[in-house]
Order: structure tokens, then sequence, then C-alpha cells
């Protein structure tokens, strides 16, 4: 039984060895595969201008006229305004970053974060048996969706995208 199992392993090691080596001896896929569709970015049609004797200055590493802009598209598809924006967004973007912006933050909160999960590591058996104790450490800082929906209930606030009370239902 133990030399089946070796040699049923050691067919295996054999085989995906070959297949790196060799890509096309034990390639299982279609041949006729089709570029995926998604990583294709089409460029916009190429236009001729309309007086070749004023062009504009070319721009090294800048931007073509014909080249996609993903970013803009997308905020065009989602009904947004691809140009910076209506005034209420500049706004809002205005009024949250009226402190200023910290660049350091992200290491900054990753340093915390690692000290914390540090000092909340969990018990030695917990370690060495891999529980995953990460629920446990940050269940002091977790917020009880139900209750905090409760409590606004009670303030009078209304919540109109929580589901009903099941007590109110008929």
């Amino acid at each position: 039984m133990i030399g089946r199992l070796a040699l049923a392993g050691l067919l295996a090691l054999t085989v995906s060895a070959c297949e790196r080596d060799n890509p096309k001896l034990f390639n299982i896929r279609k041949a006729d595969r089709t570029p995926d569709e998604f990583s294709i970015l089409p460029t916009r049609p190429l236009e001729t201008p309309p007086d070749l004797a004023v062009l504009p200055t070319p721009t090294p590493g800048g931007g073509n006229r014909s080249d996609r802009l993903p970013e803009a598209e997308a905020i065009a598809a989602l009904g947004g305004n691809p140009n910076g924006g209506s005034a209420a967004d500049r706004a809002l973007i205005g009024t949250a970053g009226r402190y200023g912006v910290d660049p350091a933050i992200r290491g900054q909160l990753a340093a915390e974060d690692l000290d914390f999960r540090r000092a909340n590591d969990g018990r030695l058996l917990e370690r060495v048996f891999n529980v995953n104790v990460y629920f446990k450490a940050y269940e002091s800082q977790s917020l009880d969706q139900y209750a905090e929906l409760y409590r606004l209930r009670r303030a009078g606030v209304r919540t109109v995208a929580a589901p009903p009370d099941p007590a109110t239902v008929q």
C-alpha cells in the first residue's frame, strides 16, 4: 500500500515537472482560448486635427488625446462628474480635509495595530494550534449592531434601512 502511494506521488511529481519544462507536453487547457476581454483596454479612434499647421506642442510623458482615462470613465459611468465634481462634492472634500492630511497616517495606524495585536496575541495553546483570536482581541472595540439599533429606536431616531422590529411586526 505504501509502495503504491509512493509510486503515485512520484508519478505526480514527474508530471508536474514536465509541465513546467515543456508547457505544450501536458497542456490540458483549450488551445483556442480567447483573450480575456477585461484585460484589453481599447483606445479611442485617432482623429485628424482640422488644421495640421496648428498642432499642440508634444509633452514627453504626458497624456495623449486618444488614450483612455479609466478613472474618469468610471466616475462618469456611475453618474459623477469626472471634471472635479459638484460644488457640494468639493465642499465635502474640503471639510473632510480641513485639519490637513498626515502622509504617514497609514504607517502610524499599522504600527499601533501591530502593537495592539501583539499585546492581545492569545494564550500559548491558541498560538501553538493557530487558533484565530482576532475577534476576541477586538471584541472590546466592536459595536453590537442590534443593541445600537434598539438604542437609536428608543431615542426616536428613524432607522429606515434597518429591518423592522420583530416585536412590532404582525
